[in-house]
């Protein structure tokens, strides 16, 4: 059985900077693309049975850098919708509300077609998505890669292990880094985390 595949976008402006960007569509740096391409070597040697990928142009370009071929469009893999907080720091947010923590507290309301979501809403994202990549696991003995966004990959991460999506607050996951989540006796694991390359300039 294969692993699970994790690949956070490459830097944006907005990554950088700290500000909260789920549906503001940001291209990736000129960092974030050399990072992007620096995820390559680490999937080099592995079969690849199924990608998933962010709607996103900064996961999009991302997979498309690192060589990831054939990645499917799925938007259950956008970023944790942050509503009114989209664009905002956390330390601008506790400014206001100084006790704030998005994995408990979750977002402000923002425009009606935004309107963001709970750590709940973004958990049950998460376990559609995993779902799937467990019918493609259990098919077969290639991996399945999910190429999309810090948040949402954390709080996928700690459904995977059986945790709720709050538990994403224990994982930290870079720009253009790479996870692995794999099992060990029939038990949900990590295998590797927060994995990166140096990146070389093209």
């Amino acid at each position: 059985m294969g692993e699970l595949i994790l690949v956070r976008h490459g830097e944006t402006e907005w990554s950088r900077s700290g500000q909260h960007t789920s549906y503001t569509d940001l291209p990736l740096t000129a960092h974030g693309e050399e990072q992007a391409r620096a995820v390559a070597p680490l999937l080099a040697d592995r079969p690849i049975g199924l990608a998933l990928v962010s709607p996103l142009q900064r996961a999009l370009h991302t997979a498309e850098l690192a060589g990831i071929k054939n990645a499917r469009i799925t938007p259950d893999l956008h970023e944790w919708d942050y509503g009114g907080y989209e664009g905002i720091t956390t330390d601008e947010i506790h400014l206001t509300r100084p006790d704030w923590d998005l994995w408990t507290d979750g977002v402000a309301p923002g425009p009606a077609e935004h309107p963001g979501e709970s750590p709940a809403e973004v958990g049950a994202r998460a376990d559609r998505v995993l779902a799937e990549a467990d019918a493609a696991l259990r098919a077969g003995d290639d991996d399945v890669v999910l190429i999309a966004h810090s948040h949402f990959l954390r709080a996928l991460t700690a459904r995977y292990l059986g945790l709720p999506a709050s538990g994403g607050a224990l994982f930290v996951l870079d720009t253009g880094a790479l996870a692995r989540l794999g099992r060990e006796h029939g038990r949900p694991v990590l295998t590797a985390w927060n994995s990166v390359a140096e990146p070389t300039a093209h």
